[in-house]
């Protein structure tokens, strides 16, 4: 009898124990800390994802639960350069190593060039992609060419028309030059 498993409610050790394998197609409606950074949302939208448990043995003969997990997902932003539409594709393959709780993986965590958590019989996968997927976006979202020329001059009348009427502050190191020269 295969155990059935619940990505909102993973057992963790028996996912990988067991060599586990879920996947799914969501709505990005689903997610909704992600959704919140979509400019143009839409019910069509969707996270593919799968994760698969693994279990490990270290050098030390210990088993190690592991879970490896695929993200893939299309977030529509607005482009910082052009300040349009652009979809930002976002990728996420990641694994972690499970360990028994949060105190260990902190102690672990400088030591480690693995990702830790802490085991649960209750770990919500969906809020793993969804911290994967923020952390994968970028910080200046904007299309590798943008579809319309962008002007890069700006220009404020009301701007060049208060500057014109106030003094140069350097106009006094003129004056100091040319007191210099007629001493030499």
């Amino acid at each position: 009898m295969t155990k059935e498993f619940s990505p909102q409610r993973l057992d963790v050790k028996a996912f990988a124990q067991a060599g586990g394998r879920l996947s799914g197609h969501d709505s990005l409606l689903k997610y909704e800390r992600l959704a919140q950074e979509a400019k143009g949302l839409h019910p069509d939208l969707q996270v593919d994802w799968s994760a698969e448990g693994q279990w490990r043995m270290a050098s030390d003969g210990i088993g190690q639960a592991w879970l490896g997990i695929k993200v893939r997902a299309s977030l529509p932003m607005e482009c910082q350069r052009c300040l349009g539409p652009v979809d930002m594709p976002l990728s996420v393959e990641r694994e972690f190593r499970f360990v028994a709780d949060e105190a260990t993986a902190d102690a672990l965590d400088g030591q480690s060039a693995q990702d830790l958590l802490a085991l649960s019989r209750e770990f919500n996968l969906h809020t793993l992609m969804e911290d994967e997927l923020l952390m994968a976006l970028p910080v200046v979202p904007k299309h590798d060419e943008c579809p319309s020329a962008v002007p890069l001059v700006c220009q404020d009348d009301d701007f060049e028309r208060a500057n014109a009427d106030k003094p140069n502050p350097f106009a006094a190191l003129a004056s100091l030059r040319k007191v210099g020269k007629g001493d030499a």
